[in-house]
């Protein structure tokens, strides 16, 4: 039996994203279980090719098999994303410079892919939806205030999830919508100074 991998250090981490319909299949198996054959309908792909990098993301101690259903004669496997790993500011920066990459690669194909679709489906029209790209110019001191302050952020963000946790538990009968909330802090490398080799246009 394949061991679950539990912190980005591990080898096999770089692998299992180092293909994007891989990272693809993780962000639906985060969401919900789904077997080959569903997530070929989702993604529109080829269930050979989709089954096959299931396997792969199984075998890499991504996703785990929670059941199994007899369909006109053949048995379809039903997989979910394991929590990704939880990863503390020491894990993240003593990480191989291979693995970090890989995850954040992997983490803004998501977030095109989530943002894009939402978008075209009316997810911005909201009055006090939001979305801003803000460029600074930041000391050490500055850097560890904005950092402090993102945290803050989050830490807030998860009370709130709990209380709608705890009235959807008391029945309240509400309405509740999938929200998407994208937090980046990095080091830039400004528009003005990158050059061809460092764009991604279609262009």
């Amino acid at each position: 039996m394949t061991s679950q991998i539990e912190n980005i250090g591990d080898p096999r981490y770089v692998r299992a994203l180092g293909h994007p319909l891989r990272v693809r299949v993780l962000a639906i198996l985060e969401e919900r279980t789904a077997s080959a054959v569903e997530l070929a309908r989702i993604l529109d792909a080829d269930i050979g090719v989709v089954a096959y990098h299931v396997r792969k993301l199984n075998q890499l101690g991504l996703i785990e098999l929670v059941k199994e259903t007899r369909v006109r004669g053949a048995i379809q496997r039903h997989y979910r994303a394991y929590e990704r790993p939880r990863i503390s500011d020491d894990a993240w920066e003593q990480a191989p410079p291979v693995a970090k990459q890989a995850a954040v690669d992997a983490a803004l194909q998501q977030i095109y892919d989530y943002g894009r679709a939402s978008n075209a489906a009316g997810g911005f029209d909201r009055r006090d939806a939001h979305i801003t790209r803000t460029a600074l110019r930041l000391d050490a001191e500055g850097w560890e205030r904005l950092a402090l302050a993102l945290r803050g952020v989050l830490e807030e963000v998860a009370a709130i999830e709990a209380e709608v946790a705890a009235r959807d538990a008391a029945g309240e009968d509400r309405p509740v919508e999938d929200v998407g909330l994208v937090l980046m802090q990095f080091q830039a490398l400004p528009f003005s100074r990158s050059g061809p080799s460092d764009r991604h246009d279609d262009a």
